[in-house]
């Protein structure tokens, strides 16, 4: 029997009551986050925190992430709302209820079993943004397998290093997806990753029929309607504890190999759907929400699936880009669907400065209340357009910081409790305790002028922290937990300003941010220098007014190997094409510059320091290092007099 269920209204309270509770009693407010959910048994112990770094939130309790986004609504007479208003990038629209959702989940999650697929084992998902998504998504979890979902922008290659590192033994994906117009292929990539027994734990690959293109179907490949034809319809969603594993989402790191970042389910979904209800002043029963990102990112996963649907609330689902067939794409569906909270990135926002009002000033978006931002800093410049141009100058910004790793919102405003700066995430949320400190560690001392950058850091264990690098606890306490002892490091700077409110400064590793996707610096490099052309790389990211930072790459050719190589503005155009292919279109640097030698320290150390000196138009500092100064002033001379399309 699973545990009675009580839906319960979105939180009444304000944030200075959330706060006070937070403050007076910190797990049993978290305590008081999980019992929004649905807990097949109930959990008697908040936290342990005996094993630093490593916590169990909700240990003895059991639960089902499924049965928490559909059965309880379902159960609660919520069965005929609408939880997802589909928008195919061609037009074609599709409306699923609650009752809908769940009847296509159970399918689902049978054909699922029926392909051998048990508790814990991983299931790799690669497609489009498309309502069977998020069904396999769900259905994966309400058998208890662990998720792991690639973004279909990634190459084949990508895909395989990430199915091998899971040793998934599923593929779910379509035949492709709608992108710009054009059928983007999907199948294709899958097969060039599993061929030649590539990966050899996938033993079969189900298929969603999308754009009725021609696919290649071999004994392991199964189309998605056939199985889910053949399942039976009624699935019982039983509870798994709470520390089991939900997913695994791999994002990039300072080396070369991504870091598969692993989330549980009971603490991962008490974060989701507690900042989901309070950042956004959830109104469950009048909202139509719409988050814009993929569910290959994590806010795909927080604030696409798990958090709205835990939530019950009505969203949108789009397939396409902003600018199919025009820029006016997103604004119309705004429009339509009378969205009233809408959640997207600063990089989209910057594109439309750029294109220019009059692509919005044309819709009625009198239904927006709330708007969000997410992925990166949103300079004041873009805060005040998304403000006046979108919100009407009425609507709410919520700025959010967080991370794949934290899985939920870790710094923001929320709405109607605080004058809203642009530009700053300004406060940690209730619950979570955040802190910046300098290079030794010790806390940067705020005054009536504000404070120096420092280091940021979360000094409390949270629900929805990760727990774990799949298959590598020493790169975890590595990676977050050992530059400053009992402290998660973040990875970003930032700095308070005189009110005691948060501005980021961005990352201090090796690590870029495209339109507020993590890119390793690494895997570039180790991308480029796989094509027989290069004998040596460093990429760099550099300032891009509309993505906030781009890739730049300085390459060193082997001579030996160039033959009849066209010049150098070919060279260019090939190589920014093989990263396209070996990682991603994401990843394609906007630059490529070949260079003579790296500038390097008399140990060999290259400084990429000063190759963003360049990139970005500033003086070359300190070169006192250098094994060979004069290096920089042959780079320096070259960039400013090239130019790659």
């Amino acid at each position: 029997m699973t545990w009675p269920y009580k839906i319960s209204s979105m939180t009444s309270k304000t944030n200075q009551e959330l706060r006070d509770e937070a403050n007076s009693d910190r797990l049993g407010f978290w305590a008081n986050q999980a019992h929004q959910l649905s807990w097949h048994k109930p959990f008697t112990k908040t936290l342990d925190w005996s094993n630093p770094p490593f916590a169990k939130w909700f240990e003895d309790g059991q639960i089902n992430a499924s049965y928490n986004c559909l059965d309880r609504h379902v159960l609660a007479g919520l069965g005929d709302k609408p939880a997802i208003l589909f928008e195919g990038e061609p037009g074609d629209t599709q409306t699923y209820t609650y009752s809908e959702l769940l009847e296509q989940t159970k399918k689902a999650a049978n054909a699922l079993l029926d392909l051998g697929i048990r508790s814990g084992d991983r299931v790799a998902i690669y497609m489009p943004m498309i309502p069977e998504t998020l069904i396999a998504i769900l259905a994966v979890a309400r058998i208890g397998a662990v998720h792991s979902v690639v973004f279909g922008g990634f190459s084949a290659d990508s895909l395989r290093s990430r199915i091998n590192d899971a040793q998934a033994k599923l593929v779910i994906t379509a035949d492709g997806g709608f992108r710009k117009g054009k059928a983007h292929p999907l199948k294709e990539a899958v097969d060039h990753a599993l061929q030649d027994n590539s990966c050899p734990s996938i033993e079969h690959v189900l298929v969603v029929q999308r754009t009725n293109t021609a696919v290649a179907m071999e004994d392991k490949d199964i189309w998605w309607h056939d199985a889910l034809a053949k399942a039976e319809p009624e699935h019982e969603a039983i509870g798994f504890d709470s520390e089991h594993p939900l997913f695994i989402l791999y994002t990039s790191g300072t080396t070369g190999k991504p870091k598969g970042i692993l989330h549980t389910t009971g603490g991962y979904l008490t974060g989701a759907s507690y900042t989901h209800r309070t950042v956004f002043d959830l109104k469950s029963d009048t909202d139509v929400y719409w988050c814009t990102a993929d569910v290959g990112w994590i806010t795909g996963h927080s604030y696409v699936v798990y958090g709205p649907l835990a939530n019950g609330v009505t969203q949108v689902i789009y397939e396409g880009t902003p600018d199919s067939p025009n820029f006016e794409r997103w604004w119309e569906i705004i429009e339509k669907f009378k969205v009233s909270i809408f959640y997207t990135a600063p990089t989209a926002i910057r594109t439309f400065m750029k294109v220019g009002r009059a692509v919005v000033d044309g819709h009625d978006l009198s239904s927006l209340r709330i708007l969000g931002s997410v992925g990166e800093p949103i300079n004041p410049e873009a805060w005040e357009w998304y403000h006046k141009v979108v919100g009407g100058s009425r609507c709410e910004i919520v700025d959010t910081w967080w991370q794949t790793e934290t899985g939920s919102i870790m710094i923001s405003p929320v709405p109607h409790t605080m004058q809203t700066k642009p530009g700053s995430a300004q406060r940690a949320l209730p619950g979570i305790t955040v802190g910046i400190v300098d290079e030794n560690g010790s806390p940067v001392i705020n005054s009536s002028e504000g404070s120096e950058a420092g280091y940021l850091t979360i000094d409390e264990p949270w629900p929805s922290m990760l727990k774990g690098i799949w298959g590598d606890p020493e790169r975890f306490v590595e990676t977050y937990w050992s530059r400053f002892p009992g402290k998660y490091f973040a990875g970003d700077g930032a700095r308070f300003d005189e009110d005691g409110d948060i501005w980021l400064l961005g990352r201090i590793d090796d690590v870029i941010k495209v339109s507020g996707h993590r890119l390793s610096t690494a895997e570039i490099e180790s991308a480029l220098v796989e094509h027989h052309w290069v004998a040596e790389a460093a990429v760099v990211g550099a300032q891009d007014e509309i993505t906030e930072q781009a890739v730049v790459a300085f390459v060193i050719l082997r001579q030996d190997e160039l033959g009849d190589a066209p010049d150098e503005e070919e060279i260019g155009k090939v190589l920014r094409g093989w990263v396209s292919e070996k990682i991603g279109a994401i990843a394609r640097p906007r630059q490529i510059m070949v260079v003579s030698e790296l500038p390097k320290t008399r140990s060999g150390k290259i400084m990429r320091r000063l190759l963003k000196d360049v990139a970005e138009g500033r003086p070359v500092g300190d070169t006192t290092t250098l094994a060979d100064s004069s290096v920089m002033n042959s780079i320096n001379d070259k960039l400013h007099s090239s130019t790659n399309d």
